[in-house]
């Protein structure tokens, strides 16, 4: 997940993390097929506003006064599905929480994970010392109950990336560098050593921590016997379709099913049989070199972004150089699926699920017993998927299960404009996916799925991020965070805008409640943004406050009632005067579109995470890269959240959330 900010505005200084991501976040697609704007144009011009209701009438320039006011009685008839006095929207250097609620830091970066660990000297950093540590940027968040209890249990938490101007000391600094031929003050970074990028490959990875819940608080447990840390070193197998590949296959590993690490974890999930799945995203900005042009893995390479070049990994690591080492990347970009009760064990990543930019992987159990998955490829114009196993879940043989993600069937979204979604294979053999057009294999079809997905026509998307099933309705909720690629000849009535800066939320109603139907429908459930202003264009119910309105969707949680909760990734404090967070958002009836403000983040950072305990009584979230505005260094953070203690930097964190008194969430 990326925090985006409007990289094209003078007015925003640009952060190293900032320039990283307006590079990153090109959009690689250069295939012809439609995007998800020409379809909703195309679908809703005729269609009018969302749901057809006047109750759910976007606010518009085209909402009549008679229509806002039968819009305002119904909404002041219906009950809301959100019992919480909502907040103010707003930016400083802390964490807000609606009142009546306890918002307590229960992890952050450099905290002990295991009894031994050292303490946390932000000034003294080494490697030995952060494999022992919480690690950097937190992001996606799952909670496993040990022996079903909801106060006591493991949390699995993914370590996106690291900010080395916000980590070290003395690194980076403020200085002077042009941009389009004029001079303007800027981050400069500071030469990274072997001893530094270890240190960033140890604060990678994952954690695994026991938790539990004490006098109404939660606790680590450091003596945990599950408590573990991956890291970008971490010795991990490959299985499926890939696995030995001779793509895969390097000097290091001529079997092709031994990798060591897992990198830019962004969000994931958890399967019916406790394993946390993790999610590979944005791997190709620790890949440097060059290829020639006749590689076989050039034309590909181009497709997925590799390489970025960011991390300076290779400078010291042979293998992040492509020129050396031509198959690592593809390595990367994998579902990994890792044991938290199994200390020892090796995570595997599982190809079968395919390889591209993974922003989560969100699973269900199908009422006939196989499991689906869901995943989104954030990046501009790329695509939303999901996987049905061959097999079926068993609750009481757990070594079974172990190995349903090995086999199934990948498809990708095509949405038509009347309201339909095609769920495509993609197998070997199959349509184009032959010999003739690169795909020898199933192997290849995962290897290559960008490409592979290509072929099919299948629908570009505005950076599909989390897709998160409901399932208690048969709904899947896709987070499309935005697309400011979008050119002026794209405006339409649904899209009026260009450079789409605030994205929009794509309900999916899977047929009969089958999560592994291949034709399902479709709704936009939001259309983020200011409805204030006209020109945005934005969808929310008239019910929707002027703090309740957000841009860039990103990560979702679907809590026990089945209640959706949105977080956002970009809400740029600048342009909107609001930092991220995470709003409740209504989908079923009269309030349908309506959305609150719960919790927001301190200046800079970016909302991850968001989980829910199986009673709901705690809302665990993440806060990534706090203090990463204007223009931070070690030394100038925006702010020094959670410690505010001079000398020591901004802690990215994860937050425990309660009802004071006990109770459940909203």
């Amino acid at each position: 997940m990326d925090h985006l900010r409007d990289h094209h505005n003078p007015e925003f200084s640009q952060t190293p993390q900032d320039l990283i991501e307006a590079k990153e976040d090109y959009g690689r697609n250069c295939s012809s097929n439609p995007t998800m704007g020409d379809i909703i144009n195309r679908r809703f011009s005729r269609r009018g506003f969302i749901g057809g209701s006047l109750a759910v009438a976007a606010i518009a320039t085209t909402v009549s006064p008679l229509a806002l006011v039968a819009a305002d009685r119904a909404h002041a008839e219906t009950r809301p599905a959100f019992d919480f006095d909502e907040i103010e929207a707003g930016v400083d250097e802390t964490h807000h929480v609606a009142n009546g609620y306890d918002s307590d830091i229960l992890l952050r970066w450099g905290d002990k994970v295991f009894a031994d660990s050292p303490d946390f000297d932000p000034l003294k950093q080494s490697a030995a010392a952060q494999e022992k540590l919480f690690g950097y940027n937190n992001d996606y968040v799952g909670f496993i109950p040990l022996e079903g209890n909801p106060d006591h249990g493991l949390l699995v938490v993914n370590h996106e990336y690291t900010n080395a101007e916000l980590m070290f000391p003395n690194f980076a600094h403020i200085g002077k560098k042009v941009e389009d031929g004029k001079e303007e003050d800027a981050v400069i970074m500071g030469d990274h050593t072997q001893e530094l990028v270890d240190i960033e490959m140890a604060a990678h990875g994952g954690t695994i921590i026991e938790v539990r819940k004490v006098g109404g608080k939660w606790q680590p447990v450091l003596d945990g016997k599950f408590n573990r840390r991956l890291t970008a070193k971490t010795e991990m197998t490959v299985s499926g379709p890939a696995a030995g590949h001779d793509r895969l296959k390097t000097n290091e590993d001529p079997t092709g099913t031994k990798v060591f690490g897992t990198i830019n974890n962004c969000a994931g999930g958890v399967t019916a049989w406790g394993t946390w799945l993790m999610a590979e995203e944005n791997i190709n900005n620790y890949f440097s070199g060059e290829l020639k042009q006749d590689h076989p893995e050039y034309a590909a390479y181009e497709r997925y972004g590799i390489p970025g070049g960011e991390f300076k990994w290779a400078a010291f690591y042979d293998r992040f150089d492509i020129a050396k080492e031509p198959n690592e990347a593809n390595r990367f970009g994998w579902v990994v699926e890792v044991d938290p009760f199994n200390p020892s064990s090796k995570p595997v990543k599982r190809t079968a699920l395919g390889r591209f930019k993974h922003e989560g992987c969100e699973s269900v159990v199908n009422k006939d017993g196989r499991v689906v998955v869901y995943c989104g490829d954030d990046e501009r114009f790329d695509y939303v998927y999901k996987f049905v196993t061959a097999g079926k879940f068993n609750p009481d043989d757990r070594a079974a299960n172990m190995t349903l993600l090995d086999n199934g069937t990948l498809h990708v979204a095509k949405f038509s404009e009347d309201g339909t979604v095609e769920w495509m294979p993609l197998i070997h053999g199959q349509g184009p996916l032959t010999a003739e057009n690169g795909f020898a294999s199933q192997a290849d079809v995962v290897v290559h799925t960008r490409l592979a997905a290509d072929l099919l026509g299948a629908t570009k998307m505005d950076r599909p991020e989390d897709v998160q099933p409901n399932p208690g309705t048969g709904k899947v909720y896709c987070m499309l965070t935005n697309n400011s690629k979008r050119k002026d000849e794209q405006v339409d009535k649904a899209n009026p805008r260009a450079k789409n800066k605030f994205g929009h939320i794509i309900e999916i109603t899977e047929t009969d409640g089958d999560f592994a139907s291949t034709k399902s429908t479709w709704e936009v459930l939001l259309k983020c943004g200011d409805p204030d202003v006209a020109e945005v264009g934005a969808s929310f119910s008239t019910a929707t406050t002027k703090n309740g309105w957000f841009g860039m969707p990103d990560n979702c949680a679907i809590d026990a009632d089945g209640r959706l909760w949105v977080a956002t990734d970009g809400n740029n404090e600048k342009a909107t005067g609001r930092t991220d967070g995470i709003w409740a958002v209504e989908t079923e009836g009269e309030m349908r579109g309506t959305s609150k403000l719960f919790f927001r983040v301190p200046v800079g950072a970016e909302m991850c995470g968001p989980c829910f305990n199986p009673t709901s009584d705690t809302f665990f979230v993440a806060v990534q890269h706090p203090g990463d505005a204007g223009l931070p260094t070690f030394e100038t953070p925006a702010t020094r959240w959670p410690d505010f203690k001079d000398g020591m930097p901004p802690r990215p964190s994860v937050v425990a959330i309660t009802k004071a008194g006990g109770g459940k969430i909203a």
